[in-house]
C-alpha cells in the first residue's frame, strides 16, 4: 500500500501544478503550431451562391411540402388548421385597431379609441403617471407619422401574448405541481431560451408559409418560455407551511390551488407576463424577415437600403412601445399586492366603470364612428423631422468622427477581428474541431467536450463550415469586449452603491429594448460592416453581464475585503486578488449570457453587412433557390449557441463547486 502511495502522490502533484489555464494556453500554443504548418488546407469553404447536397434536399423538401400542402392530411388537418385559428385572430385583432374591415376604410376603434383604452387601463393596473406615459407614447406613434404601423405590431404582439399565455400559465402550473413535469420541461425551456431569435424564423415558414400568422406562431414559440418557468417558480415559492395548513382544513388540490397558490403567487406571475410581452415584441419585429407587418417591417426595409432616418424614426417608436409596455405590466405586478398599516397585505381593485371607464367607452364610440376620430390627424411631420434629424446627424457624425470611427473600427478589425477569424477559417476544418472538443472538455468537463464534439460534427454536416467560423469570430470578438465593459463597470456598481443607483436604472432600460433597434445607431456611425453588428452586439449584451458581476463583486463577504484592507492591500489588490477571484462563478455566469446574448446580435448583423450565418439566413428569406442553404445556416447558429450554452454553463457549476 505504500509503494502505491508513493506512485500516485507525484501524480496528485503534477495535478496540483497544472491549472485549467496552463492548459488552455497549451492547447492553444499546439493550434498555432499546427496552424503556421498547415495553413489554408481542408478548410471547407463555400461560395455564396454554391449549394451542398444538404442544401438541395432542403430546397427539394421545402418544393415538396409546398406542392402538398393541401392535400397531405398532417398539413391539411394539422398544421393548416392551426394556421388558420391563429391567422383569424391575428385578423380580428387586426380588424380592431390596425386594419379597415367590413367594408370601413377604417378599423372598427379608431385612433382616439384605442388612446382611451390604452390610459384608462394603464390607470386600472398602475397610476395616473403610468396612464400618462402610456397616452403620450401611443400619440406620438401618430405624430411620427407611424400610426398603422405601430398597431399592426401591438395587434401582433396582443395576439401573441394572448396564446402564449394561454400555454404557458397552465404549463406552469403544472410544472410547478409537479417535479417530474417541472424536469422534463427544464431542458426544453433552457434549449429553447438559448436559441437566438434568428433561427426560429425559417423552419416555421417552411411549415406555416410567411405572414402574420407564422409571425405569431413564431413568437408564441419564442415568448410561452418565460411564462412556463417563471409561473411555475411562482407555484413552487409558496412556503409549504401555508400549502399545509390549507390541507389540514380540508381543501381539495383544486382548492388549493384555486385559493391558496395562486392568489399567493399572482404579483410573480404578473413579472411573468411583462416577460412574456417583452419576448413577444422582440421577436415580433425581427419577424419582419417573414413578411410581418407593423414597425419591424419598416425598419428591416430601410436597414437594407441603408436609410437610417427611417430607421431611427421606426426604432423609436420599438423602443417608445417597449417602454410603454414594460411599464404598464410592471406597475401591475407592484401594485398587484399592498401592505396596510397593520402588515397584513390586502389586494387592490380598481371600478370597472366611473369616470374614467365612462371616458375611454366614449372615446371608443367617437372613434368608431366619426372618421376624424379614427383616422390620426396631421401628416406625420414629426417622424419627418426626426428622420431628417436622424440623417443630418449619420451624416455630421461621419464627416467630423471619420477619424475616430475609422480608427476604433481598424484597431478592433485588424487587431482583433481579422487574425481570430483567419486562425478559424484558414485552420484544417479538423484542427479546429479538436481544438473546441479539448477546450470544451478542460472548461466545462467530458460532457461538455461530448457536446462540443456533436456540434462540430453537425456543423461540418451543414456545409457550412466557413461562415460558421467566421460567426465565431465575431462572437467571441464581441464577447471579450463585452466582458471588458462587463468587469469594469461591474466592479465599480459592485463596490459604489452609489454608481449602482445611478447606473442599474439605465442597464435595466436597456435590457427592455427589442435587438433590432441596436443597429440603428452603430449603422450610422460606422456603416455596413462587420464590426457594426460587433459594437451592437456588445452594447446589447453589456447589460446583462455588468449586472451579473455588479451581484457577484457585492456578494463577496465584508469581512474577507475588510481583512485584505488590514493587511495593507490597496484597492487595486483587492479587486484582482479577492473581489474578482471570490466573484469567478458569477463571471463565468456573466460570459455565458454575455455569449448568447452577442450571438443573437450578431446573426441580425447579416442586415447590416455582417455577413456569414446571418446572411445566409436572410438570402435564404429573399432568394428561393437559397433557402435550403438558410434552413442550414438556422441550424448552424442553434449548433453554436448550444455548444457556446453547454460550454459556459458546465464551466460555471465547476467554478461554484
Amino acid at each position: 500500500m505504500a509503494a502505491v502511495a508513493d506512485a500516485t502522490a507525484p501524480v496528485a502533484t503534477l495535478r496540483q501544478k497544472v491549472s485549467r489555464p496552463m492548459v488552455v494556453a497549451a492547447i492553444v500554443l499546439v493550434w498555432l503550431v499546427l496552424f503556421a504548418a498547415l495553413r489554408g488546407r481542408q478548410t471547407l469553404t463555400l461560395a455564396a451562391a454554391d449549394l451542398t447536397g444538404l442544401h438541395r434536399w432542403l430546397n427539394d423538401v421545402n418544393d415538396s411540402i409546398g406542392a402538398n400542402r393541401n392535400s397531405n392530411p398532417v398539413f391539411l388537418y394539422f398544421f393548416n388548421e392551426i394556421r388558420l385559428v391563429i391567422d383569424n385572430l391575428v385578423t380580428f385583432v387586426q380588424s380592431l385597431i390596425s386594419q379597415p374591415t367590413d367594408g370601413r376604410p377604417v378599423p372598427q376603434i379608431g385612433w382616439l379609441g384605442v388612446v382611451g383604452i390604452t390610459g384608462y387601463v394603464s390607470w386600472a393596473v398602475g397610476n395616473w403617471r403610468v396612464a400618462l406615459l402610456a397616452v403620450a407614447g401611443f400619440t406620438f406613434f401618430g405624430l411620427q407619422g407611424l400610426w398603422q404601423e405601430s398597431m399592426d405590431t401591438l395587434a401582433l404582439t396582443l395576439s401573441a401574448v394572448l396564446v402564449a399565455l394561454l400555454i404557458g400559465i397552465p404549463l406552469g402550473v403544472w410544472a410547478g405541481l409537479s417535479d417530474r413535469v417541472n424536469r422534463i420541461m427544464t431542458p426544453f425551456l433552457d434549449f429553447m431560451q438559448t436559441m437566438p431569435t434568428f433561427v426560429y424564423l425559417a423552419p416555421l415558414t417552411l411549415i406555416f408559409l410567411i405572414g402574420g400568422a407564422s409571425a405569431v406562431i413564431t413568437t408564441v414559440i419564442y415568448a410561452a418560455p418565460p411564462a412556463i418557468r417563471i409561473t411555475a417558480y411562482a407555484i413552487r415559492s409558496v412556503p409549504e407551511t401555508t400549502v399545509e395548513a390549507a390541507d389540514s382544513l380540508g381543501a381539495t388540490r383544486a382548492q388549493q390551488l384555486v385559493k391558496v397558490l395562486l392568489p399567493m403567487s399572482k404579483r410573480t406571475v404578473v413579472v411573468g407576463v411583462n416577460q412574456t410581452i417583452m419576448a413577444a415584441l422582440a421577436m415580433v419585429t425581427i419577424a419582419a424577415l417573414i413578411d410581418a407587418p407593423g414597425l419591424g417591417k419598416t425598419v428591416v426595409q430601410a436597414l437594407q437600403s441603408l436609410d437610417v432616418g427611417t430607421a431611427f424614426n421606426a426604432g423609436l417608436a420599438i423602443v417608445v412601445m417597449a417602454i410603454v409596455l414594460d411599464r404598464v405590466t410592471t406597475a401591475a405586478a407592484v401594485r398587484t399586492e399592498t401592505r396596510r398599516t397593520d402588515g397584513r397585505f390586502l389586494t387592490w381593485r380598481r371600478p370597472l366603470l366611473g369616470a374614467g371607464g365612462v371616458a375611454a367607452a366614449v372615446l371608443v364610440y367617437l372613434s368608431h364612428t366619426y372618421v376624424w376620430a379614427a383616422e390620426f390627424p396631421g401628416d406625420g411631420t414629426v417622424g419627418s423631422h426626426i428622420a431628417s434629424a436622424a440623417d443630418t446627424a449619420s451624416s455630421w457624425l461621419q464627416d467630423h468622427l471619420y477619424g475616430l470611427t475609422n480608427a476604433l473600427r481598424d484597431a478592433v478589425t485588424n487587431g482583433l477581428l481579422n487574425p481570430f477569424q483567419t486562425l478559424l477559417t484558414d485552420s484544417p476544418w479538423w484542427l479546429v474541431g479538436a481544438v473546441l472538443v479539448a477546450l470544451g472538455a478542460v472548461l466545462g468537463g467530458w460532457r461538455a467536450g461530448v457536446t462540443a464534439a456533436v456540434c462540430v460534427g453537425l456543423l461540418v454536416g451543414t456545409g457550412l463550415w466557413s461562415d460558421s467560423m467566421t460567426t465565431l469570430a465575431s462572437t467571441v470578438v464581441a464577447t471579450i469586449l463585452t466582458m471588458l465593459a462587463g468587469v469594469v463597470f461591474g466592479v465599480w456598481m459592485g463596490r459604489s452603491p452609489l454608481a449602482d443607483r445611478l447606473i442599474r436604472p439605465t442597464l435595466d432600460a436597456a435590457q427592455v429594448m427589442p435587438p433590432f433597434v441596436y443597429l440603428v445607431p452603430f449603422l450610422a456611425l460606422f456603416g455596413a460592416t462587420r464590426f457594426t453588428a460587433i459594437i451592437a452586439g456588445v452594447v446589447y449584451a453589456a447589460p446583462v453581464a455588468i449586472k451579473i458581476i455588479a451581484d457577484g463583486v457585492r456578494n463577496v463577504s465584508e469581512s474577507t475585503v475588510e481583512a485584505a484592507t488590514s493587511a495593507g492591500c490597496n484597492t487595486w489588490q483587492i479587486i484582482t486578488k479577492v473581489q474578482l477571484p471570490m466573484a469567478r462563478g458569477a463571471l463565468t455566469l456573466a460570459t455565458n449570457q454575455g455569449l448568447i446574448y452577442v450571438l443573437s446580435m450578431v446573426v441580425l448583423g447579416g442586415l447590416v453587412g455582417a455577413g456569414a450565418l446571418g446572411y445566409d439566413v436572410v438570402a435564404g428569406f429573399s432568394q428561393g433557390e437559397l433557402y435550403g442553404k438558410g434552413l442550414a445556416a438556422g441550424l448552424a447558429i442553434v449548433l453554436l449557441g448550444v455548444m457556446f450554452d453547454r460550454i459556459t454553463q458546465a464551466a460555471a457549476r465547476r467554478t461554484r463547486a
